[in-house]
């Protein structure tokens, strides 16, 4: 916009004077961001409409409102990268290839005082190298800025990046952070990118004072847990190693994993990549106990501790103990879902082919179910299950798996595939179509399973409420109870002469079964007022006086949970409300009973939504 279209706007809108810079700004060839339509630039301004075309990304020769402009878009400086990309595509090409730091730089040179948030810097960032590649390239990218003693990195995102008058060392700058701060963990943290970065020419004397602070900080601080602490005293000893301290520290790393309680959960909470240093460890300070140690945090690991810690045991000599453990926790049911995971991905292994061939049975397949089942069942909310995604996307697994199973067996799992609560329905019909595929007679289940389903139940709504609340009662209760004491009885000892975990275990197939039938009956239930009866045939809501003998009665046919016999109330169900179901008045009705059949004539029909 020239200075004439710009005093014509401030003449007719005189509260723009403020703004007179920024519309002067708005002239052709400028390259703007809009909050909504992004990185653009201006055409032209069309004076007749008084407004500037501009062509944004996907949208050429918009017209806008510059008025509007003012508060909702920001004119860049030709410094700016996202305009250098525009204007110097082969030179900023090269800084992201081959020097993400200048290029940093650069792009700090564009903001007031060469200071800018690291939101800010990455949303630039992003739409320069391009948001399909800028999450792989920022973290590589954000090392070699580390290093860059020109750039102050910040600690949170809502912090500034910014250019130092005065250049610093990466070491540098961690000592001041370390010395500035007096959290445990941060410090932990920051020592060990010191050990990690640190080079021959590092300040010495700097080091040492690290040393003293981090030393003092696992022994004294109360912020650290139990594994916390650890990893804090094996920094503290790789750093007097690098400063060439002989300084006897206190607490050692042996004195807190001395109790073999303990290390179940400092397992938990260690850093994936101080996993393999824990379980050497632990030999180095239980030489003897190591073995059983180690295979009693096998039993409750989790992710890549699962995978440390079974090539441990291989390492150490430990490989046909580790087939008899796997094949015994199986036949026990204690093979929990981390150990099922780790075996149904490394089933074709060459390396461990020895190890898991006779695992890969059906009754792996029963094991896995059950892992599935209760990971749902213990779930707070809706998330993923790696041990379901897995045998979704693994096409073979169910056939390696069911690959020496007998028709009976198959159906048997099928069933209880029917019955997990991990699995959404669809993806049940997927994995049960697998199941069909090598034993074709299990499509009989989908076809009983959909037959089921068509019938509908008709309920009154006090009894739907009752139902309901007895299925809420056994899912958010009942089975999270027994599930409870089912891992309790585990506890105990060797299952085979546990009564207590057999009991548990036949209370969690009632429930299931009871959850089941629960499920099925309240999808398949219709509720109704009973207004649709009529009288001119017996129907769900009919009141019918019957004859039988020399004496009358009269029942209310109702709902199928309705029925209560006291009160002459049957559910339509029941052999007489079958019978009497479609009957005039003035018809017979023949019901057997056992093997007795007895024979009723309906005297009158009324309407039970009459009387209520």
């Amino acid at each position: 916009m020239n200075s004439e279209a710009v005093s014509a706007l401030i003449a007719k809108n005189p509260t723009l004077k403020a703004s007179k810079a920024k519309l002067e700004a708005m002239e052709q060839g400028a390259y703007v961001v809009h909050r909504s339509w992004g990185f653009g630039q201006i055409k032209r301004y069309d004076e007749a409409v008084q407004k500037l075309i501009i062509d944004f990304k996907g949208k050429a020769g918009h017209p806008m409102d510059p008025v509007f402009c003012v508060t909702t878009m920001d004119v860049l400086p030709a410094k700016h990268l996202l305009v250098r990309k525009e204007t110097d595509t082969k030179k900023i090409a090269e800084l992201i290839a081959d020097d993400p730091a200048q290029l940093l730089v650069e792009a700090l040179q564009a903001y007031p005082n060469n200071a800018a948030t690291a939101i800010e810097i990455e949303i630039v960032l992003a739409q320069v190298v391009g948001d399909e590649k800028f999450k792989k390239w920022w973290s590589v990218a954000k090392k070699s800025i580390a290093k860059d003693a020109r750039i102050a990195i910040p600690a949170k995102k809502t912090e500034c990046y910014i250019i130092r008058e005065t250049p610093v060392s990466a070491e540098d700058e961690i000592v001041e952070q370390f010395n500035s701060t007096r959290s445990a963990r941060r410090r932990i943290l920051l020592a060990e990118e010191l050990v990690d970065g640190a080079e021959k020419k590092a300040d010495q004397a700097a080091l040492t004072a690290v040393l003293a602070g981090l030393a003092e900080s696992v022994k004294d601080s109360n912020q650290l847990d139990a594994s916390e602490r650890l990893y804090g005293t094996v920094v503290r000893d790789d750093l007097a190693k690098l400063v060439g301290s002989e300084t006897a520290f206190e607490p050692t790393q042996a004195a807190l994993i001395a109790n073999p309680r303990d290390l179940p959960a400092i397992a938990e909470k260690i850093p994936v990549h101080f996993q393999s240093r824990f379980l050497e460890l632990i030999l180095a300070t239980h030489p003897i106990e190591a073995r059983d140690i180690v295979f009693g945090l096998l039993k409750v690991s989790q992710g890549k501790f699962t995978t440390e810690c079974i090539n441990f045991l291989i390492e150490q000599g430990y490989a046909d103990d580790l087939a008899a453990t796997l094949q015994r926790w199986q036949t026990e049911q204690n093979l929990r879902a981390p150990v099922l995971l780790w075996i149904v991905k490394n089933r074709h292994s060459k390396k461990f082919a020895k190890l898991l061939n006779d695992l890969i049975t059906p009754r792996l397949l029963s094991a896995i179910f059950f892992a599935i089942d209760y990971e749902a069942l213990q779930a707070a909310s809706a998330r993923r299950i790696p041990l379901g995604d897995i045998l979704s996307e693994d096409t073979d697994l169910i056939a390696d798996l069911l690959s020496t199973a007998d028709p009976e067996t198959a159906r048997d799992l099928a069933n209880t595939l029917m019955l997990n609560q991990g699995f959404e329905e669809l993806t049940k019909k997927s994995l049960l179509a697998r199941f069909i595929k090598i034993f074709p007679k299990i499509q009989s289940l989908v076809a009983a399973d959909a037959e089921s389903k068509e019938e509908q139940l008709l309920v009154s709504r006090p009894s739907f409420e009752r139902k309901r609340t007895e299925y809420e009662t056994i899912v958010s209760k009942k089975i999270p109870e027994n599930s409870k004491a089912i891992a309790t009885a585990r506890e105990h000892g060797d299952l085979k002469e546990n009564s207590e975990y057999k009991m548990a275990k036949q209370d969690q197939q009632v429930l299931m079964a009871q959850k089941t039938l629960l499920e099925k009956e309240l999808g398949r239930a219709r509720i109704t007022d009973f207004k649709e009866a009529t009288t001119a045939q017996v129907s769900v809501g009919s009141i019918v006086e019957i004859r039988t003998g020399g004496s009358t009665v009269k029942y209310t046919l109702l709902g199928v949970w309705d029925g209560d016999p006291d009160q002459d109330i049957l559910s339509y169900k029941t052999p007489m409300g079958t019978a009497l179901l479609g009957k005039k008045v003035g018809d017979s009705v023949k019901v057997k009973t056992g093997n007795s059949e007895d024979t009723y004539q309906i005297v009158s029909i009324g309407r039970y939504a009459d009387t209520v």
